[in-house]
């Protein structure tokens, strides 16, 4: 491993041991919790409305702290997923000793631990998120030989009182720097604890979305990470969305991820950039051009992209979000460097170009190693999630998907004849969207596209039926197949539904 990867680390735990997470051992976490005096360990994980649950434990003796990290805990199961039955309850969570990190919110010295769950008889739960997800990587690699990263564009609204002071223009906070960004300071507090963690973060900013409302402001941010393998990238958004929100609290601010905040304001999406490694080269580039693997990759999510709104977009306020001219897709195609399209193509650095040397004319080019680091910069980005998505359940989906796209007979020719290049929703194009496919109007139009296309996501037993069956009804429940025209023109209506799934996700 190399040594400044350890040195630049922020994760308290990787510099004390001296290693990545990734190689972490129960000795390992035992060790820095003895010589650090930590007290207090948390077990950590997702239930199913997408949110940690919290365990925790006082350590006493070293015999006890030994038990737990070896036999983990008994929790009740019927109250933290809809699909197991009190009857049957019983789950065991194992604590997984490469997300440990410190909790920075705790008044004593706490390790906390994301953990696992299995079933009574010491088998992964079939139906867990993130069991799901861990099936799903496995997957892509047994059909394509390659590792499935992502990373997320974790936006966030944060709501404090309004100064009137060095105002945002509305809708027009992309990059505003202090003192017109009001939550900068924050933001980066945030980045700060997350890294802590082990968030692999790529960077920070304001976002479009910025308004003033009954005395309060609104404002928009983004993080985004780094590429990752897709089970690490799910574990860094989880944890990001915990420490947002706990800061948030800690200092005052309200914080949500809500899909919609009000109507004619840039709602808050959930971006996932994709990209397929083998032997440590990214696989998304051919000769400088998207490679068929990657293109593949998108035929599969044009595909079945409907039916990925049932794991990306879990409330009826999600679908107020995918409208035209909203920051948000409408329909089922894909492009380059294009925001209009449901699946962006975004810029990869293949232009062979030293820019850095142009920019700084005392630098030598460096093209021997350029092609190396642009190689590897190259994804493409799904634009449809929102923050209400399950974590593990969108990203499995995802996975699926792109795998779905090798299996696919047909994958380079559907890619073909979903690929656009002009802003699709401006007037002169009418023609060309009226030919796409469009996304569900409803959380119920998603549940049926599922329905549909449930066999892709059941094939090779990563979603079990009884995850589909759930998620099903669950976006059934919501009734909401003619709400968006319902609550149109209808001001108080749209409050309420804002302000019942606001903290979602």
């Amino acid at each position: 491993m190399n040594n400044d990867y350890l040195t630049l680390n922020a994760n308290p735990i990787v510099a004390f041991l001296g290693k990545p997470s990734a190689d972490f051992t129960k000795a390992d976490i035992i060790d820095y919790i003895v010589k650090n005096d930590i007290r207090m360990v948390n077990f950590m994980y997702p239930a199913g409305d997408g949110r940690l649950k919290t365990l925790n434990f006082v350590i006493n003796d070293l015999s006890y702290l030994d038990n737990i990290l070896t036999l983990g805990e008994r929790v009740d199961g019927s109250s933290l997923f809809p699909f197991i039955q009190a009857g049957s309850s019983d789950l065991y969570v194992i604590p997984r000793y490469r997300t440990a990190f410190l909790d920075p919110f705790a008044e004593n010295p706490t390790v906390a631990l994301l953990c696992s769950y299995f079933d009574k008889d010491g088998h992964p739960l079939e139906s867990s998120p993130e069991y799901t997800l861990r099936k799903a990587a496995q997957a892509f690699r047994d059909v394509t030989d390659m590792e499935f990263q992502a990373m997320g564009e974790l936006e966030y609204y944060v709501i404090s009182d309004d100064e009137g002071v060095f105002p945002a223009q509305d809708q027009r906070g992309y990059h505003e720097s202090a003192p017109y960004a009001k939550a900068n300071d924050f933001r980066t507090c945030c980045m700060h604890y997350i890294a802590q963690a082990g968030g692999q973060i790529k960077y920070g900013h304001s976002e479009v979305g910025n308004f003033s409302l009954n005395g309060k402001n609104y404002e928009q941010n983004e993080i985004e990470f780094l590429p990752a393998p897709v089970e690490q990238a799910a574990d860094q958004l989880m944890i990001a969305k915990w420490m947002i929100r706990n800061l948030g609290y800690q200092l005052g601010y309200d914080v949500t991820f809500a899909p919609k905040i009000t109507t004619g304001k840039a709602g808050s999406g959930l971006h996932i950039h994709m990209r397929i490694m083998k032997d440590g080269h990214n696989q998304m580039l051919a000769d400088g051009a998207l490679s068929e693997s990657a293109r593949r990759m998108i035929a599969g999510m044009m595909d079945v992209a409907p039916a990925i709104t049932a794991f990306g977009n879990k409330n009826p306020i999600s679908y107020f979000r995918l409208v035209p001219h909203q920051e948000a897709p409408t329909n089922v195609c894909w492009g380059d460097h294009n925001r209009s399209v449901l699946v962006r193509v975004p810029l990869g650095w293949a232009a062979g170009v030293d820019m850095a040397a142009v920019a700084n004319p005392l630098e030598q080019t460096h093209t021997p190693s350029l092609e190396t680091l642009t190689s590897q910069k190259q994804t493409v980005e799904m634009r449809s999630p929102d923050g209400s998505a399950d974590l593990y359940q969108l990203l499995a989906g995802l996975c699926v998907a792109c795998r779905h796209g090798f299996e696919m007979d047909n994958a380079l020719a559907l890619a073909d004849r979903t690929y656009v290049n002009v802003n699709i929703h401006s007037a002169e194009h009418a023609d060309r969207l009226a030919a796409l496919d469009q996304l569900p109007d409803s959380c119920v139009a998603s549940a049926d596209c599922l329905q549909r296309q449930r066999a892709v996501f059941e094939g090779r037993g990563v979603f079990s039926p009884a995850v589909i069956d759930g998620i099903i009804a669950q976006l059934r429940a919501y009734d909401d197949a003619t709400l968006r025209q319902d609550v149109d023109n209808n001001p108080e209506a749209i409050r309420q539904l804002v302000e019942k799934f606001f903290h979602c996700g």
